[in-house]
Formats: structure tokens, C-alpha cells, sequence
């Protein structure tokens, strides 16, 4: 048995804030400075009372419409999201009762802005042994609440969303190969080390970054881990009709795609709309490139995901 990706969706909050909003708002930025540096011209911001389980309701609404499920249905969800609603319990379970499919077993992931390739790896798994009849697996971040608003090395590279697939059994395969690797040693590149003590925060809570070093180890580890995929299943990389990266940076996006000998023509690329999602980064690209007609039936897709832990891993998928 196989597991396939039967259908995808999507969720953006209303409200847009572009690079011209931010330096408006007092960021010492400037559309130029960001685009030149990231690609980025904007991102999607949650209301005040939207919660990562409420983008996360949107997005999985979309997907089971599309794969033709219904709520009661789904067997398992996992969510993964490094912004979730409370400490405990899991958004996935949030989800779950919003959704109204209960009974099986709901868990978060926590892998970053790897989280979804994380989540789709362990999704496929139980598809595949039998433990379960399908799966709904969720991106969803609301990051605009650990970004502090002065920092203009991280508060314009994040954005809000939600994207979310529906794994159904296949007699062909669809998720070919995974691939998943973690480096804690690298943790304090990419962390929001702050915690909640005794009812208070202690320590930084908000995103801290060492932007070059971020970019040197992500660039060498995606086209790393998209080449042992490749060779999982015996494929050459001009079999990959479609790169979909993590969307964090639009030059890292390019030099991983340039390593990989794909054409940037190739790439699906949000990061100019969405900015940064963290782990709803990905499936929101998917959905975009499944719905605009881009993505065809036969072609193979490569999935590529690198966040703070440091997590990286790659999902190299038949579309059918």
C-alpha cells in the first residue's frame, strides 16, 4: 500500500501588510532594502482574534472539499505549527473538535519551518502500514505574535497561513520517497529561546536569527537532502518537474534551485506574497501551484524543508 495527496487547501488572513506598511508603521526598512534582500513585498497578518487553529480550519475545510472527504472521516490529524494556540493541548486537537472529526488519533508536530515535510513523512507512514485510512495534515503559523516589530532583521521576513493536505491510500505511489534530519547543535541560528515560568516570560520571546549563517547551512543542506531522495528512488534530478521549497528567502530559494541544476521557471515561488509561513510555507505553495494548473498528474515534485532546530528534510512526490 501507498499514500497519495488526494486534495489540498489553503488559508490566508485578510489583512496584507506590504514593506511600504512596515516603514510606515516605524521600521527602519524600505521596500527596496527588503525586496533586494529576500524577495519579500508582503505578508498576510491574523486578526486579533484568530487563532492558528482557526487558519488551520480554513485550509483543511479546502483540502477535504477537494479530496471529496468529509469531516466525520478523517482518521488522523497532525498539525504542524511552531505557533500553537496553547501549551496544551495540541492544536491538532483544537482542530479536531473544530472540525468535527473525532475519535482518531490528533498530535502537533513541532519541527519548525520543517514541520510539514516532518508531518507529511509520518502521515505517509501510517497510510502506508494500515494504521490508518487517511490523513489530514496541516501547516499553520500565525508568527506575526513572537516577531518583535523593531527588529527589521526578522519582522519582515515572516508572515501568517495555514495550508493542509489529505493523504488517501493509493495502489500507485504518490509520496515516493521522505527524508528527515535534524543538527541540535545548530539551535541557536534560528530560536525563540524565551519560556513561559511561574506565569511570566522569562527569557527573549521573540524570533532571533544569524541570517548568514541560516542561509549558508540551508543552501548546502536542501539540495542535500532533495539529492538522497532522488537516489531512494534511483531518479535524476531532471526528473523533478517542480521544486517547492520552504519559502524563506528568495536567494536561498534560487542558489538551492542552481545547485539542483533546475531553472528558476520551475521553482513555485509565494515568498513575494506570503513572505515567510514557517511550516504552513509549503503547503501553501502546493495549493497554489495544484490550483492554478501548474501541478499536472504524472509529475514529480519535490518537497524541501530547513528550519530552526536545525530540521531539514525533503518528500519527493508522484503527482496522480
Amino acid at each position: 500500500m501507498h499514500s497519495r495527496i488526494a486534495g489540498t487547501g489553503r488559508y490566508l488572513p485578510a489583512t496584507v501588510l506590504t514593506n511600504d506598511d512596515l516603514a510606515r508603521r516605524g521600521v527602519d526598512t524600505s521596500d527596496d532594502w527588503v525586496r533586494a534582500r529576500t524577495g519579500i513585498r508582503q505578508r498576510h497578518v491574523a486578526a486579533d482574534e484568530e487563532s492558528t487553529s482557526d487558519l488551520a480550519l480554513a485550509a483543511s475545510r479546502e483540502a477535504l472539499r477537494a479530496a471529496g472527504l468529509a469531516p466525520p472521516d478523517v482518521d488522523l490529524i497532525i498539525v504542524a505549527t511552531t505557533t500553537p494556540d496553547m501549551i496544551f493541548p495540541s492544536t491538532a486537537c483544537i482542530l479536531q473538535d473544530k472540525l468535527g472529526a473525532h475519535g482518531g488519533p490528533a498530535f502537533d508536530v513541532q519541527a519548525v519551518c520543517s514541520g510539514f515535510v516532518y508531518a507529511l513523512a509520518i502521515a505517509d507512514g501510517m497510510v502506508r502500514t494500515g494504521a490508518v485510512r487517511n490523513a489530514l495534515v496541516v501547516g499553520a503559523e500565525i508568527y506575526s505574535r513572537i516577531l518583535d516589530w523593531n527588529d527589521r532583521k526578522t519582522c519582515v521576513l515572516f508572515g501568517d497561513g495555514a495550508g493542509a493536505v489529505v493523504l488517501l491510500p493509493s495502489d500507485q505511489p504518490g509520496i515516493l520517497a521522505t527524508r528527515l534530519y535534524a543538527d541540535g547543535s545548530h539551535r541557536g541560528m534560528l530560536c525563540v529561546p524565551g519560556q513561559v515560568r511561574n506565569g511570566k516570560v522569562a527569557g527573549h520571546p521573540f524570533v532571533q536569527m544569524d541570517g548568514q549563517a541560516v542561509f549558508k547551512f540551508a543552501v548546502r543542506v536542501l539540495a542535500e537532502a532533495a539529492d538522497d531522495a532522488l537516489a531512494a528512488c534511483a531518479m535524476p534530478r531532471d526528473a523533478i518537474d517542480w521544486l517547492i521549497p520552504h519559502q524563506a528567502n528568495l536567494r536561498i530559494m534560487d542558489s538551492t534551485a542552481k545547485r539542483l541544476g533546475i531553472a528558476h521557471e520551475r521553482v513555485v515561488v509565494t515568498v513575494d506574497r506570503h513572505a515567510n509561513t514557517s511550516a504552513a510555507s509549503i503547503p501553501l505553495a502546493l495549493d497554489e501551484a495544484v490550483r492554478d494548473g501548474r501541478v499536472r498528474a504524472g509529475q514529480h515534485l519535490m518537497l524541501l524543508g530547513v528550519g530552526g532546530g536545525f530540521t531539514w528534510g525533503s518528500a519527493l512526490l508522484r503527482w496522480t
